[in-house]
């Protein structure tokens, strides 16, 4: 079996040790005479996938006793309504760093919902760079400052994350979650789409500090509160069984691999394969991102003219490469490079970059 050179950006790469281990277990599961998608989701089969998720995602992710670990629905999408919703009480400010195209969507449903300040934004540089430390501004009675760690149509991600005193820092890192190491203690909640690093579409993993629970307001609908998901460990209604274990044998394969420092080694490696090309081209091949705010996760890159991209794009595809077409919003080139993305799939773009160069 030949496997593509699989780049897309999300849903995106799976480990193939996890979808063998899927396979041999989607019809039986482990004896039950059922699969795990067939399965209540009050049995004590399910049950025990549950818990080994968020038992090895706070092993992995070090996640301290005083957070909460859940399994949402609704993506990453969801969550720009339910911040603002949980944690934005009237007379306080929502503080938003834009950095890219889904900072700006959660800034336009915190907008919805009460008051917004934009508290640094590399919006008119084109998202090249991540604003420094000295550049965010945060407004009076700041509810909390939201960050996306990752950019993943720009191709730019935060290196560090600043320390507030006395404001509640909130994430979005759908893309680079578990691809490095971090302090979760610097936030008060994270929220990640799962179809990037963590396992297949359909599951939102959110890590909230129990201390932000007081500060809901009563009369939210009810799966819009975060306290009707902790109260019910994720489990108030039926959630995505066979997504958490996917994700299950995900956090099961990065710890075998060696956690997340040895992810974060790998990633780094095949991060510089990717840009060592692009800054040894002499300009054929341009990065998007400034040095100092690229991406670990997301190359993105362009050629002289649309012409020759297209070219690119065409030649890669018969070679078996997949999802290197840039967001349609930026054109050019992408290539996401994900935890289960294989060096050597690094290494075979890197070839072809190169004869790609030399042929034109």
């Amino acid at each position: 079996m030949k496997r593509a050179y699989n780049f897309n950006a999300g849903p995106s790469a799976l480990p193939l040790e996890v979808l063998q281990k899927a396979q041999a277990e989607l019809v039986d599961f482990k004896g039950s005479g059922m699969s795990l998608m067939e399965l209540s989701h009050r049995s004590k089969e399910y049950d025990a996938v549950h818990e080994e998720a968020q038992s090895l995602l706070r092993e992995l992710l070090n996640i301290p006793e005083n957070y909460d670990v859940l399994f949402l629905q609704g993506g990453a999408s969801l969550q720009f309504s339910m911040v603002p919703m949980n944690f934005l009480a009237e007379g306080q400010v929502a503080n938003y760093v834009l950095t890219g195209a889904w900072s700006d969507k959660a800034l336009k449903e915190a907008k919805k919902v009460g008051q917004t300040h934009i508290a640094a934004s590399t919006k008119e540089s084109k998202y090249k760079s991540i604003p420094s430390f000295d550049e965010i501004k945060l407004s009076e009675n700041p509810a909390y400052l939201h960050i996306t760690s990752n950019n993943t149509i720009y191709g730019t991600q935060w290196a560090d994350f600043p320390t507030l005193d006395n404001v509640d820092l909130i994430a979005d890192m759908s893309s680079d979650i578990l691809s490095r190491t971090f302090d979760v203690n610097k936030f008060s909640l994270i929220y990640a789409g799962a179809q990037k690093n963590l396992g297949p579409s359909g599951v939102t993993v959110v890590i909230l500090k129990k201390d932000l629970l007081s500060r809901i307001p009563e009369n939210l609908p009810t799966m819009l509160d975060y306290r009707t998901h902790t109260e019910n460990n994720s489990l108030y209604n039926t959630p995505p069984t066979f997504g958490i274990y996917m994700l299950s044998l995900v956090l099961n394969w990065a710890k075998e691999l060696g956690g997340v420092q040895k992810i974060q080694q790998i990633n780094e490696q095949k991060a510089s394969i990717l840009y060592n090309v692009i800054d040894e081209s002499e300009g054929f091949y341009s990065a998007h991102a400034l040095p100092g705010s690229r991406s670990n996760m997301n190359v993105t890159f362009t050629l002289p003219s649309d012409e020759l991209s297209k070219e690119f794009l065409a030649g890669a595809k018969e070679a078996g490469f997949v999802g290197l077409n840039g967001h349609r919003s930026i054109g050019g080139c992408r290539a996401s490079i994900y935890n289960a993305v294989p060096v050597e799939t690094c290494e075979a773009l890197r070839e072809y970059m190169i004869s790609f160069k030399e042929k034109h």
